[in-house]
């Protein structure tokens, strides 16, 4: 039986070239059940995004800035080290942010795994899909729709440490007075993403 643990002190494994090779590595690996996390990156207008799932669902939402090759590490640490780049499992999400960057989607439609995100962390992630596209909600509404009303700097931390961003939308929570605040993706990031939805 193949032995997956490798992957996690190696981390140049992330980056095989696809080809047949690669393909029955994955293939092996998902019918043997060793397939624990699978990534891929997909180009988007707020530059390449890593996108990790699980069997249960899309797990990790990651921007360029920080840092593919870490992310990957934590989720070894976190999840498994049983990682592997299989594009197959991550096609929907693919899909789908397509049309939204295309403006044809306004809410996503995969499977979630949010073992990343816990107490009102979680109740606030629960919230954000319910901010409608093209609005914004403060970090005192969402605290306030998360149950706990004086908790704006939880919320602030939530969003920061979103494991799904752009799939669960913490780009629609701003500052009161209407500026950005901060995203895990960078100010810009979030401008863009703002401005389209808005247009």
């Amino acid at each position: 039986m193949t032995d997956f643990r490798f992957f996690a002190s190696l981390p140049e494994i992330y980056e095989l070239d696809p080809g047949p090779m690669h393909e029955r590595l994955v293939t092996d690996a998902a019918r043997q059940g060793l397939l624990d996390v699978a990534y891929h990156t997909a180009d988007t207008p707020v530059g390449s995004l890593l996108l990790a799932a699980t069997e249960q669902g899309l797990v990790k939402v990651a921007f360029d800035r920080q840092d593919h090759d870490a992310v990957l590490a934590e989720l070894a640490a976190a999840i498994s080290p049983r990682i592997l780049r299989a594009p197959a499992r991550l096609d929907p999400v693919i899909r789908q942010l397509d049309e939204y960057f295309t403006g044809e989607r306004h809410a996503f439609d995969v499977p979630l795994d949010f073992r990343l995100a816990r107490g009102f962390r979680r109740a606030v992630l629960d919230h954000l899909p319910e901010i409608a596209y093209g609005h914004t909600e403060s970090y005192a509404q969402v605290a306030a729709a998360a149950g706990s009303p004086k908790a704006v700097r939880a919320v602030g931390t939530a969003c920061a440490l979103n494991p799904l961003p752009v799939v669960v939308p913490c780009h629609r929570v701003v500052r009161s007075d209407g500026s950005y605040g901060q995203y895990a993706g960078g100010e810009e990031a979030k401008r863009v993403l703002l401005t389209m939805e808005a247009a």
